[in-house]
This record gives structure tokens, sequence and C-alpha cells, in this order.
């Protein structure tokens, strides 16, 4: 990718600060890691809506087309 180090870490700390990344100090070294739970909350709040409706009617075209196929 085409961002610095600096530019990086400045996102990092965003992500950080929003709850989105959680960081660990092991040695000199910082990892970072997603946390599922607000992931996952923006998910059922913002998307899963959108989703729930898709995935019906994809079943039911997947249902009808094995109808269709079968007879």
């Amino acid at each position: 990718m085409a961002m610095t180090r600096f530019g990086v870490m400045k996102h990092l700390k965003v992500l950080a600060e929003a709850g989105l990344v959680v960081t660990r100090k092991v040695g000199r070294e910082k990892l970072h890691y997603l946390n599922p739970v607000p992931i996952q909350q923006v998910h059922e709040r913002w998307i899963g809506k959108y989703t729930a409706v898709r995935a019906e009617a994809l079943l039911a075209l997947k249902a009808e087309l094995d109808e269709e196929h079968t007879a």
C-alpha cells in the first residue's frame, strides 16, 4: 500500500480510540487485533436488517429453481 508508517499508525490510533482495534504491547512491538464485539454490533444494527431480506430472497429463488429442476 502506498501509505507511510506514520499514516498507518495514525489510522490504527483512530480505530483503537473507537474500540474497533485492541492493542497489546509485547516487548518493543505493539500488536493490533480486531475487536469483534463492536464490529458485530455494527453489523447487527446497520447491515443485518438488509442482509436478512436478501438471504430470504436467495433461499426462495433456490427453492423455486430446485422445484423447476425436479419437475
